[in-house]
């Protein structure tokens, strides 16, 4: 069979026409692939779970750099001096004497209690409990029995009363649920030392 050159040019340029557009589609799906794969997947939240790690990394290293350690003379001495404050409260209520370390102050930022004083005078419950200090201010803790410690809250009256290691901290218990909380620095003047313990005793005798 003899093909007309007219037909035959026909034939050829609709198989051109075919091709082209299968390159063209063939090019197209390929650049399809390639935005799929080089475009940068981005997701609204992405920002915020990164803010919060920083924050709170910049923050323990501060603790860290600032962190004061106790000698064991400094340590003994506010705590001779918190038993004083201790001795003259009425004994119809109920206290401990409580000398703070690193792990009360800084980082973790857990107050375990004498065991004993909790089973006896303590919630057997979960329990919040409040500590107020020689000015009246009043805190909300986080009392747990199974660990017979504070936990949140404690960290904030922490920070707010800036404790540090050494100083001793007498807790008097005016309440099922409340503590009347006596600060002793560490590092206080011994020029004052007679003058604070009876200011802060008669402060708080006055409150209650």
């Amino acid at each position: 069979m003899v093909v007309s050159k007219s037909r035959y040019e026909e034939i050829r340029q609709k198989r051109l026409e075919e091709n082209k557009k299968r390159m063209e589609e063939l090019n197209l799906k390929k650049l399809v692939v390639d935005l799929r794969t080089t475009s940068p997947k981005t997701s609204p939240l992405a920002p915020e779970p990164l803010e919060r790690p920083r924050r709170t990394y910049c923050y323990r290293q501060q603790d860290l750099l600032n962190r004061i350690y106790a000698s064991d003379e400094v340590r003994g001495h506010a705590v001779d001096r918190a038993g004083k404050i201790q001795s003259g409260l009425e004994a119809d209520f109920p206290s401990f004497v409580k000398p703070m370390t690193q792990s009360h102050v800084t980082g973790g930022f857990w107050l375990g209690l004498p065991v004993q004083f909790c089973k006896d005078h303590l919630p057997s419950h979960d329990e919040y409990i409040t500590l107020v200090d020689e000015n009246g201010d009043a805190s909300e803790t986080k009392y747990l029995v199974e660990k017979t410690g504070l936990s949140a809250g404690w960290r904030g009256f922490a920070i707010e009363h800036k404790l540090v290691d050494g100083d001793a901290l007498v807790f008097q218990l005016v309440s099922p649920r409340e503590f009347k909380v006596y600060i002793i620095r560490a590092y206080e003047l011994e020029d004052n030392e007679d003058k604070e313990m009876k200011k802060k005793t008669m402060k708080m005798m006055a409150r209650m």
